[in-house]
């Protein structure tokens, strides 16, 4: 499936909302199989024994503990000076 027939090409146009010439149609065609040929190739490379790459960079995930911390204010002092409530929700106009 490495040679992409027109159709092909133009089914992937129309997905990704894009018009072309029929110039355009022949480069695409010739250049996204040429892709896929050398994909084709990365197929057949023996991986075995190789540890994944998740990343390059070395950066590593930096995480902390969760914290609570309480204030001292409950959610009713919070909800008092709201001017328009629905029990523990601060009710507001509809955004759109």
């Amino acid at each position: 499936m490495s040679k992409l027939t027109k159709e092909e090409i133009l089914k992937l146009a129309f997905l990704a909302r894009l018009k072309l010439s029929d110039d355009e149609v022949e480069k695409y065609q010739k250049e996204l199989s040429s892709i896929l040929e050398y994909v084709k190739h990365l197929d057949n490379v023996d991986v075995s024994g190789l540890e994944p790459t998740y990343q390059v960079s070395g950066l590593v995930n930096v995480s902390r503990k969760d914290q609570i911390i309480d204030y001292g204010v409950s959610n009713e002092e919070l909800l008092k000076n709201v001017p328009v409530r629905e029990g523990m929700y601060i009710k507001v106009r509809r955004m759109i």
